[in-house]
């Protein structure tokens, strides 16, 4: 998905799943499977948020949240791009996570609940 480049995402309005949240679970699933590899330019934020009919703010939230994560790097004026340097360990941990949200919403779980189970088990996974 560079800039110009068929937009690779869409949203649901019908899910229970907020938009910035499907725009940010699709991206970083495209990210870590390689499909936008890195050094990617992604469009703009006006320019998804006008592709996928949602509003600027909904794409740049889910950036935001991208670039937290060190999935996307934003680089001033000349854009935001998949960042480099992430490593073998996240990429897995990722694709993980994707599968995991994949299968919450398919079995019908809200969003918080399935977080909440995240939480909880690693929690319990944390020595002492």
């Amino acid at each position: 998905m560079t800039e110009g480049a068929e937009v690779l995402i869409s949203v649901d309005p019908d899910s229970s799943v907020p938009p910035y949240e499907q725009v940010r679970g699709q991206l970083a699933e495209l990210i870590g499977d390689g499909r936008l590899p890195v050094g990617s330019r992604l469009p703009t934020v006006r320019q998804l948020a006008a592709d996928l009919r949602l509003a600027a703010n909904t794409v740049a939230r889910a950036y935001r949240e991208l670039e937290a994560a060190g999935l996307l790097e934003t680089r001033g004026r000349n854009g935001t791009f998949v960042a480099p340097g992430r490593d073998d360990a996240v990429d897995r941990l990722q694709r993980a996570a994707a599968g995991y949200a994949a299968e919450a919403a398919r079995l019908g779980v809200a969003p918080a609940t399935a977080l909440a189970l995240v939480r909880a088990a690693l929690d319990a996974a944390r020595p002492g």
